[in-house]
């Protein structure tokens, strides 16, 4: 039973941080959005800003996961890191249907969610 209990609490922690990781993404991207609507952003920059929204989101995610739990932080700030990414893998598939998605972007996209969850996690 207590391993149970705190099962779930390590599973509600990985989705407070999902959740908050989201937020911040959304956030973020609402801004770019409307600096792309005042400003001729250039693609370079609307790269980089997406960029900076997995590594500022997955790493608030990381640290929050980090902090609840409070052992093996790394590896509970990339487990959410990979979480992240699986949601906006699938997410991207059912937006993206008509062609395949370049791999080049998908290990990069990866990598960076990945690490940057395992940073806030060993920052906590």
């Amino acid at each position: 039973m207590d391993k149970t209990i705190r099962n779930n609490t390590k599973m509600v922690a990985v989705l407070k941080g999902l959740l908050f990781s989201y937020i911040i993404t959304a956030l973020i991207l609402l801004l770019l959005s409307f600096l792309m609507l005042k400003i001729d952003l250039p693609s370079a920059a609307i790269s980089a800003g997406i960029i900076i929204s997995y590594i500022a989101s997955t790493l608030v995610g990381g640290f929050f996961v980090g902090k609840k739990l409070e052992q093996k932080k790394f590896i509970w700030g990339l487990i959410m890191g990979v979480v992240y990414f699986i949601i906006l893998l699938l997410v991207s598939l059912a937006m993206n249907r008509a062609e395949p998605l370049p791999l080049g972007n998908l290990l990069t996209a990866f990598l960076t969610c990945s690490i940057s969850g395992m940073v806030g996690g060993m920052i906590s």
